[in-house]
């Protein structure tokens, strides 16, 4: 199969059909085999996107959390089986662990529409303090019990990046930069709050949602609108890069970087349920498990892979690398697709050409 070739007609079939618009990479052993940008980064196609244009990560965001939990493990900050009522003794969810909160096997309640809801009757974005606000003032419960289920859950991943906070003593965002973002070579990836804080990143690709015939800004979606008031949170999304710094993250995890064989490894591994059963999405037929921060699979001809998507109005994004066989995918989408369907056709020819099947 010519990989470039295949990969370069599907973007441009997709994105000639109005099915995708944004940017693309894919390379094997470290070395770049195609890469571009197609389309316009704004509702009124007056800026085109560039490859080196910035995205909002969405879900992608969460192996980052799940990083910065491994690196406050080895200062010695954490465990990961400490209880979270060690770093906020007031929540009433005694029982659910830092581990639990990794594999989505807390049980912990969803966030988004009572913290949003709040957030807009106050009139004012809150930081991502708010999650702990949240477990302690909503009254609701568990959601199950901790290990019983897989449930994914970004309230866990927003107190994972609150529990990295306290326990290092500096704001997440700091810790991110420098024991993450700056050591991977990733400097013009950021945790950051545009709305909250005001903050207009440069060649920034806009997400753009459908509405009466043609495409607006999340912000100005009535349906959407939540984006705003959520945006003070970070950890379950909030970071913005580009494909050029994931393909840098990628090498930085194959050279041991930031992380040592060993902690990805232990990231690797499909976190189990109470009964030893392994929990995760069972989306695909590859999948074995989720770990910590990534959906782990497992090909017949490629060895391990990790991978996870992200999904929020105006963005679709993915990162997967194949571990074993040493390739990266990374596709980011700025423009929600009025043909759902195809999206996901297009996503999985993409997923099929990186793995060659």
């Amino acid at each position: 199969m010519d990989k470039k070739s295949t990969i370069e007609k599907l973007v441009s079939h997709a994105h000639e059909n109005g099915v995708f618009t944004g940017t693309w990479l894919y390379a094997e052993q470290g070395k770049i085999v195609t890469k571009g940008a197609l389309g316009f980064r704004d509702a009124a196609d007056t800026l085109p996107l560039r490859e080196d244009s910035i995205f909002y990560l969405a879900s992608v965001s969460k192996q980052f959390t799940a990083t910065a939990v491994m690196l406050a493990r080895r200062m010695g900050l954490l465990d990961l089986d400490d209880d979270i009522t060690g770093y906020f003794p007031d929540v009433p969810f005694k029982g659910v662990t830092i581990r639990h909160m990794l594999i989505h096997t807390s049980g912990l309640p969803y966030y988004e529409n009572w913290s949003a809801a709040t957030a807009k009757k106050e009139n004012a974005i809150p930081d991502n303090g708010m999650v702990v606000r949240f477990l302690r003032e909503s009254g609701k419960g568990p959601v199950f019990a901790p290990g019983e289920k897989f449930g994914y859950c970004n309230t866990a991943y927003c107190l994972l990046a609150q529990t990295v906070q306290v326990a290092s003593g500096i704001p997440f965002e700091e810790f991110m930069k420098k024991n993450v973002f700056e050591p991977a070579g990733m400097y013009s990836t950021q945790v950051c709050h545009t709305r909250k804080d005001g903050i207009a990143i440069p060649n920034m690709a806009y997400g753009l949602v459908p509405q009466e015939g043609g495409y607006v800004l999340a912000d100005d979606s009535k349906p959407d609108e939540w984006v705003i008031w959520l945006d003070g949170g970070h950890g379950a999304g909030h970071v913005y890069s580009n494909i050029f710094d994931l393909f840098a993250w990628d090498r930085a995890l194959k050279n041991e970087t930031v992380l040592t064989l060993e902690e990805q490894r232990t990231m690797y591994t499909p976190g189990l349920l109470n009964d030893g059963r392994t929990g995760g999405f069972g989306e695909e037929k590859e999948e074995v498990g989720y770990g910590f921060g990534w959906d782990i699979l497992k090909y017949p001809h490629l060895g391990l892979a990790v991978s996870h998507g992200g999904d929020y109005p105006g963005y679709r994004t993915l990162l997967r690398r194949f571990v074993d066989a040493d390739r990266v995918l990374v596709i980011l989408s700025c423009r929600d697709a009025k043909d759902a369907k195809a999206f996901e056709e297009f996503m999985s020819d993409m997923k099929s050409a990186a793995a060659g099947v």
